[in-house]
């Protein structure tokens, strides 16, 4: 009862909004309902996929086995589907029914389909968001997306089971939830990708990583902006103190109210934002593993280290440049083994990422040494930004 009146509470508007040009009082959702939507899509742990698959023997279904899934379960009007990769698909045209009367209340425990707005009324109105991946790694990219997400598109996203990105088990689920997130958004995204060549050479010209960080926070968000001019406003998953995304605004020449938060993510936007750039991260550490011919871990840990003695033993510190972020600690310390010069004081033994003349050295022609601003309509060099 509770979620029923919270749904109309926060659906009110549509009963209140004004008639027709020619003032038509009578005119109102009430007269023209949307068709109910036929198809869901849900993210479910084993246990729950278990306890469905019995709650539907109970209930009369005809059971099927599923190539690549668990299950087809099938009656009159309805099909549900549950996958490997524990994803759970509802079809039929009495999936809307099924989903908010028995799946939500008796499997998931809380209730997903329309009640987005009562738990977050933010997401009742447009707005943008921005997040980042890769900066903690030390191989790989450096990518910022933002994303303008609307109160249909926030609905859709729920659905699809979009969340911070770090709560996504799998790498495949999170590039899949990324490619479905593009579709999702129509288009109304924008990446900034720092490829290792072009991350070193700017780190060195920013000198601190957060200077960094807020360029590209700034630099997608205006990108974002060009797409949509009338986005309202901005959120921003909080990195540094908040005068130093404010002055990239500034430099930006943006008037968009942007507000920062920590663990923003649980913001439908940002969270889109967040997987957006997980996804671009991870397909760009694929291809720098192709041309370095071995994966190339996540992270700054000590498989991350053996990883990059492995490549300097190989093929010289020098194409570890081009497939890493040099102030890292690792660096120092990979190169440091077969006893190359590092010309790095007190890199190896600093736990945090320092810039030193030796780093700023990195070359310009690198894996993606031209930063990419991912645009159908525009494509700029981020370091004449800078």
């Amino acid at each position: 009862m509770y979620f029923l009146l919270s749904r109309i509470l926060c659906r009110s508007k549509d009963f209140f909004s004004p008639g027709t040009a020619s003032g038509d009082r009578g005119s109102s959702p009430l007269d023209t309902p949307s068709p109910a939507r036929s198809t869901f899509s849900f993210s479910l742990l084993p246990a729950q996929i278990e306890a469905l698959r019995e709650r539907l023997r109970e209930r009369g279904f005809e059971m099927r086995a599923l190539e690549h899934g668990f299950f087809d379960g099938r009656r009159s009007s309805l099909v549900v589907r549950a996958y490997r990769s524990g994803k759970l698909l509802v079809q039929g045209s009495g999936a809307a029914d099924f989903v908010e009367m028995f799946l939500e209340p008796e499997i998931l425990r809380e209730a997903r389909i329309g009640y987005e707005e009562r738990s977050d009324p933010e997401e009742c109105v447009a707005h943008a968001g921005s997040d980042e991946c890769g900066k903690g790694d030390f191989f790989g990219p450096l990518i910022v997306a933002a994303a303008y997400v609307d109160p249909e598109t926030a609905r859709v996203l729920r659905r699809l089971g979009v969340r911070d990105s770090k709560e996504v088990k799998g790498d495949l689920r999170a590039i899949r939830l990324s490619e479905e997130i593009r579709k999702a958004v129509r288009g109304l995204y924008s990446l900034v990708v720092l490829g290792p060549a072009k991350y070193n050479e700017l780190y060195c010209r920013f000198g601190n990583l957060n200077q960094l960080l807020a360029w590209a926070h700034a630099t997608a968000l205006a990108e974002l902006l060009r797409k949509v001019p009338s986005c309202p406003r901005a959120l921003v998953d909080q990195f540094a103190k908040a005068p130093v995304l404010e002055r990239a605004l500034e430099r930006q020449g943006l008037s968009l109210p942007v507000d920062q938060r920590p663990r923003a993510e649980s913001d439908i936007a940002v969270a889109a934002a967040s997987l957006l750039a997980r996804g671009e991260f991870l397909r760009r550490l694929a291809l720098l593993g192709k041309e370095a011919g071995m994966t190339l871990p996540k992270g700054a840990s000590s498989p991350v280290l053996e990883a990059a003695r492995e490549i300097v033993r190989r093929q010289g510190a020098e194409r570890l440049r081009a497939l890493a972020k040099v102030h890292f600690r690792t660096f120092a310390q990979a190169a440091g083994v077969v006893g190359l010069p590092l010309g790095q004081p007190g890199v190896a033994g600093s736990s945090a990422p320092t810039a030193t003349p030796s780093s700023c050295a990195a070359p310009s022609n690198g894996y993606d040494a031209v930063d990419r601003l991912e645009a159908k309509d525009s494509e700029r060099n981020a370091s004449q930004d800078a």
